[in-house]
């Protein structure tokens, strides 16, 4: 995992404490911990009208304690569809013998179709995220020929490995979220636009 990856994950909220150059791409991923969801730069404003609602009189009077508890809890840990993503560090082997995974994709894709999408030696994979989105499971391929910036591949529960889209390169994904800064202005200019401010 490069450099840029780490600091990425770092400013997005993530802990990289335990990630070391002697460990492989999977030990490392496993060894990060998020204690917050992720939103994309595409992110909608889900829910902001509703809390705005609950917390009008903190936005008129106080706007820093306003956006102190926006950030806190639309990046806590919590069972509200705001379109976030979530942090996953589960493998996935699907074509190895043996696997608890074994055959879970029998009649549905074999891993010769899977191999003219992904590019790698074997076929198993690390889920990375889930989203709400389509598609909505994000994987590398643990045997990437790049395992300092694999490629992420987004397949989706409905069509799962059936379809398979690239989505480039690891740290290049990782571009796609807002850190809690970036998340803040988004709503600024959501809110704003909306009261004329």
């Amino acid at each position: 995992m490069n450099e840029n990856i780490l600091r990425k994950i770092t400013a997005l909220g993530g802990n990289t404490d335990a990630v070391c150059r002697e460990k492989s791409f999977v030990e490392n991923w496993q060894s990060i911990r998020f204690d917050c969801y992720l939103y994309d730069k595409d992110w909608d404003v889900y829910g902001i009208d509703e809390f705005y609602g609950k917390h009008k009189d903190s936005y008129q009077h106080d706007k820093t304690t306003f956006y102190k508890d926006l950030i806190e809890h639309y990046f806590s840990a919590h069972e509200l569809a705001y379109g976030q993503y979530f942090f996953r560090d589960w493998i996935f082997t699907p074509f190895k013998p043996g696997s608890e995974d074994h055959g879970e994709l029998e009649d549905l894709v074999d891993e010769d179709e899977v191999r003219e999408s992904v590019d790698g030696t074997r076929m198993e994979f690390i889920c990375l995220f889930y989203s709400y989105g389509y598609p909505d499971h994000y994987f590398i391929c643990i045997t990437d020929p790049d395992p300092l910036n694999p490629i992420v591949y987004g397949t989706d529960h409905e069509v799962y490995f059936q379809e398979i889209y690239n989505k480039g390169s690891l740290e290049n994904f990782l571009d796609r979220f807002m850190t809690k800064e970036e998340f803040s202005e988004v709503v600024k200019g959501y809110l704003d636009e909306k009261f004329g401010e």
